[in-house]
């Protein structure tokens, strides 16, 4: 696709490489995702923004060592000021040190990676609600369900791209509408804890990251690895590994142990990291070999209440 001369512009020179696939692919919930695509053209987000609707077009131009995005909608304005910290400006590596060889070359072989901020705190709270204890699968087949019923259409030239439901249309969905999309009680309960209480969570893309975590942990259902999946995508924290993943452990013990490992002895393997742990997380996942998979295939559950 080749988008319309409509639209803001934004050139964006960094000063060091951006590799804009995988500083936004966190931001990414399946290879579906009505809210997220990559084409010809570039990646495109659509995103409920503070000053309304966006979709952001990104494409790197490496010759003229730039990034171009282009915005519509009235959240336009603010997604291309937002830019430069959702492409990881803000990134501070300082005090990073590999204490392993896999780190160190996976930090060689990924010199454009950045932790992204996106500084949209329910944007990425209420999808890692609704992936709680659930298979990706599962939880990103109910986000899209979600999201196609009661989220708009994305403004600019995108046909099919999505927007999320704001916190307000989030807060009218009946609860027989998540179970139909496959999403327990439980969360949906908490999704709407979250909702309610939007405006006090976005004002944690503001705060000091302590603070921000402590906002979000007060959220009853919204727990330590759910606030650090946030953490990563919506406030930029190099430093909130996936503690209580079915993977990372697993995946990282095997990696730098060549041994699964659980999530005490990935704390104690983390430790030397202070500061820089998810960095650690995120970087071995880029380029590290995949941990073999040894145990049966999980049979997805099915929640969908019967209905007359």
């Amino acid at each position: 696709m080749t988008p319309d001369p409509g639209g803001s512009e934004r050139r964006y020179r960094p000063g060091h490489p951006v590799a804009v696939n995988a500083v936004l692919a966190p931001l990414r919930h399946g290879s579906a995702d009505p809210t997220f695509r990559r084409d010809v053209a570039g990646l495109w987000l659509a995103r409920q923004t503070p000053a309304g609707p966006g979709t952001l077009l990104v494409r790197a131009e490496p010759s003229a060592a730039e990034v171009v995005a282009r915005a519509w909608g009235s959240g336009a304005s603010w997604l291309l000021d937002q830019l430069p910290e959702l492409l990881g400006e803000g990134d501070d590596w300082s005090g990073f040190v590999p204490h392993h060889p896999q780190v160190a070359a996976a930090w060689r072989a990924n010199p454009g990676w950045r932790v992204t901020r996106s500084g949209l705190v329910i944007d990425s709270l209420v999808p890692m609600v609704i992936e709680q204890k659930v298979t990706g699968k599962e939880a990103f087949a109910s986000l899209r369900r979600l999201v196609f019923r009661f989220g708009d259409p994305a403004p600019g030239p995108a046909p099919g791209l999505r927007l999320a439901p704001t916190a307000a249309q989030w807060r009218a969905i009946p609860s027989w509408a998540f179970l139909e999309a496959g999403v327990t009680s439980a969360r949906a309960d908490t999704v709407m804890r979250c909702v309610r209480a939007a405006g006090r969570l976005e004002e944690a893309a503001a705060m000091p990251l302590p603070q921000a975590r402590a906002r979000l942990r007060a959220i009853p259902g919204v727990g330590v690895w759910t606030v650090a999946e946030v953490a990563q995508r919506a406030l930029g924290d190099p430093d909130s590994p996936s503690f209580g993943d079915y993977h990372v452990a697993k995946e990282i013990g095997w990696q730098l142990l060549g041994h699964d490992i659980d999530d005490d002895t990935l704390a104690e393997l983390l430790a030397p990291y202070a500061g820089h742990r998810y960095r650690v997380q995120a970087l071995l996942a880029l380029g590290g070999p995949a941990r073999p998979r040894r145990g049966p295939r999980f049979t997805l559950p099915v929640h969908l209440p019967v209905r007359d």
